[in-house]
């Protein structure tokens, strides 16, 4: 009896010493202006983006084989989307896109969100409509999520990995 009641007691102080001790809400590695500094950053990307401009979004990624961008693949064995990792792949299927016809990309700034995972890794996500008419695509606006990996190097954030997936259609209401 009086090592049951010895070890209720133990526990239930180890107990409420992790409670007493845990932080009640999680601080926000990030500060308001780093995120913002962020958010510049992908309006940026965007910007280059839409202007075809390859050599300067070649500097808006992290210069790493582990850099990563998830895309539509217009070759069959990749299967329909795929990952193309380092930035030689990376430069290669951006240029391939932005020279296939006319490439628009309009994100939803009222939905874009940035939140800071450490202080030197940072999400972002946003919806947007991408029209696009790069293997197989029709050319015309269809929506699509955009999540990106930003990465401090230095006193700069870059993309560490920008995966583009498709909103796919909404089912049909059964009648």
């Amino acid at each position: 009896m009086y090592k049951t009641f010895l070890v209720t007691i133990v526990a239930s102080a180890l107990s409420i010493g992790a409670v007493a001790s845990a932080p009640a809400v999680r601080q926000e590695p990030l500060d308001a202006a780093t995120l913002s500094a962020i958010k510049s950053k992908f309006g940026k990307l965007m910007e280059l983006a839409n202007a075809h401009d390859f050599k300067a979004l070649h500097r808006m990624f992290w210069q790493s084989p582990s850099t990563l961008l998830v895309a539509k693949s217009a070759i069959q064995s990749e299967g329909n989307w795929a990952g193309f990792w380092g930035n030689e792949a990376i430069d290669q299927k951006l240029h391939d896109i932005g020279t296939s016809g006319p490439v628009v990309l309009e994100p939803d700034y009222s939905k874009l969100r940035v939140v800071g995972l450490t202080r030197d890794v940072a999400e972002s996500y946003v919806p947007l409509n991408i029209t696009v008419s790069y293997a197989g695509q029709e050319g015309t606006p269809r929506p699509f999520l955009m999540i990106i990996n930003w990465l401090r190097i230095g006193k700069d954030w870059k993309v560490a990995s920008e995966v583009i997936l498709p909103v796919p259609p909404v089912p049909a209401a059964k009648g």
